[in-house]
């Protein structure tokens, strides 16, 4: 998953946002007002204007949330890195642990050592 996660990282940043910064310019040119005697083509301005936000907000949210996706995985890849250390703990270590916090004796002692 690490893997995954740098792969996926590195695509964000070489792939995908180089041809982001290129269409930026494109994505913020404003068209010029409509004259107020043609509805029809002040409506379609509005709409092509909406449009062009949108687009712009869907650009931006799917390179962000992509490269979260990354950081998320390679999160889990780090948290799950230590677990074939945990696998490899024997029974008998896992049981010793469970009777040591159950008993109250032990637990006492313990704490009387750590203060």
């Amino acid at each position: 998953m690490e893997e995954f996660a740098a792969t996926l990282a590195n695509e964000v940043q070489k792939g995908y946002d180089p041809h982001l910064q290129q269409v930026i310019p494109a994505m913020m040119t404003e068209l010029p007002a409509a004259n107020s005697d043609f509805p029809e083509l002040q409506s379609f301005l509005q709409l092509h204007h909406d449009a062009q936000q949108q687009t712009f907000c869907n650009t931006f949210n799917f390179r962000d949330g992509t490269h979260h996706f990354a950081v998320v995985a390679k999160s889990i890849s780090e948290e799950y890195a230590s677990s074939d250390a945990f696998a490899q703990a024997k029974v008998r270590d896992v049981t010793d642990g469970f009777e040591a916090a159950s008993d109250p004796l032990r637990s006492e002692t313990a704490a009387g050592e750590n203060s």
